[in-house]
């Protein structure tokens, strides 16, 4: 385990929410959007209507709010989006942060006190449409957690080394429309080296670059203890 991921591991023995507060983590449930899930075969997933419709008929099936999962799942989601294509290194289908599905402006919480490191609407299709960079400081080591596809009202009043605290609401949840062709949900990723992006970072990569990528960007869930073995 690394020095980052030790810290993040235990900063908290408690789930930390980082959507609404009013949703009840019982009210999660894990989601299944990789290769290897078979109901998507016979689905153009790539559609974020479709992709919607799916993820609505999983949180049906029990009375859930909050679809989440995909810290390094392997997904056909991309490929049809001409940044993920393949050029010559493979194609870029693994994703590095935790996604977590839920309705349009729904409240996006920080899960950790930080400060605004940078922001940008990231509008090219297949991207994270407006996105806000935290910088934070634990245990003597520097980090950053990227917050994507939220709503374009979420980036206004922003400033670099605007402060927030520890549960305060930092941003909503973008449409379709707003968050580049995507059903709407929070894309949350742990950066250790943001090197020179400002705005933005790869939140999917190749097989090839995994290794390097997973090193960087260690599990979300470290951090938020919401999937098993965590969650209570």
């Amino acid at each position: 385990m690394t020095l980052l991921e030790n810290v993040l591991l235990n900063y908290s023995d408690e789930l930390i929410a980082i959507l609404d507060r009013e949703i009840p983590i019982g009210n999660y449930i894990p989601l299944d959007l990789s290769e290897s899930n078979g109901n998507l075969n016979i689905l153009d997933i790539i559609d974020p209507y479709v992709c919607q419709e799916y993820i609505d008929k999983v949180l049906n099936n029990k009375p859930s709010m909050v679809a989440y999962g995909g810290y390094l799942e392997r997904r056909n989601l991309y490929s049809k989006s001409p940044g993920f294509a393949n050029r010559g290194e493979g194609e870029r289908n693994i994703h590095l942060g935790m996604d977590f599905w839920a309705k349009a402006g729904t409240k996006v919480i920080t899960p950790l006190g930080g400060v605004v490191d940078s922001f940008k609407n990231n509008d090219v299709s297949g991207d994270y449409g407006p996105t806000i960079i935290l910088r934070h400081e634990l245990g003597g080591i520097q980090f950053y957690t990227l917050y994507g596809h939220l709503s374009i009202v979420s980036l206004q009043g922003l400033y670099k080394n605007k402060e927030f605290r520890a549960g305060q609401v930092l941003a909503t949840l973008g449409d379709t429309a707003i968050n580049v062709n995507y059903a709407p949900h929070l894309h949350f990723q742990i950066i250790q080296d943001l090197g020179d992006n400002k705005g933005d970072y790869p939140g999917v990569c190749t097989q090839k670059d995994m290794d390097i990528y997973q090193k960087n960007c260690p599990d979300p869930n470290l951090l938020l203890k919401i999937t098993p073995p965590f969650i209570g």
